[in-house]
């Protein structure tokens, strides 16, 4: 599990131009509001633009210092607070943050342990039973995965180890039940 800290990058899912269309004051009163989600802890978040030049999947740099197109970062959202837009947006965003991602994605099925005697870190993957798990482990021993296309060359029921990933991240994103946070934190 992750430590809780700060996101210094998120990619853009929604820009709202003239903030929440829902939102009773005039719109030359309201601020622009761009939803995103982190990088590194796929965090939900509301920040401010300093301008609306702001594409959707635009990596935005939100750490401490100079921050070129983000005014602030307002608040933390829940997966209900998203817009519709966001909302679908989501899992795409998600799929390019590990893809750009992937020596850090690689290395947790390299590094992946037990959480119990019953229960590896990898069956919360959807789609890695006893067997599948048996033959990553066995796999990794012989010599460490090097990258997704190392792990489908490898593991011939696995050919898309980046969507597995991908449906982890977005079930802790969407399921604040979930008792284990492989990827996000809570």
């Amino acid at each position: 599990m992750r430590a809780e800290k700060k996101e210094s990058q998120a990619l853009a899912i929604d820009v709202l131009q003239h903030g929440y269309a829902d939102d009773p004051r005039p719109i030359i009163k309201r601020e622009p509001v761009v939803i995103a989600v982190g990088v590194d802890q796929f965090k939900l978040l509301e920040i401010i633009p300093k301008t609306v030049n702001v594409d959707i999947h635009e990596i935005l740099y939100i750490g401490d210092g100079e921050r070129p197109k983000v005014e602030r970062v307002k608040r933390r959202l829940k997966y209900e607070e998203l817009t519709s837009t966001a909302r679908l947006e989501l899992p795409f965003a998600i799929e390019k943050i590990v893809s750009q991602n992937e020596a850090r994605f690689v290395e947790f099925f390299n590094k992946s342990v037990p959480i119990s005697l019953k229960l590896h870190m990898l069956h919360l993957l959807p789609g890695i039973g006893k067997k599948l798990l048996s033959e990553v482990l066995e796999a990794r021993q012989k010599a460490p995965f090097t990258s997704f296309d190392d792990i489908r060359s490898r593991i011939k029921a696995m050919q898309h180890p980046e969507r597995m990933i991908a449906e982890r991240i977005l079930e802790e994103i969407m399921d604040p039940s979930v008792k284990h946070h492989l990827f996000t934190s809570r």
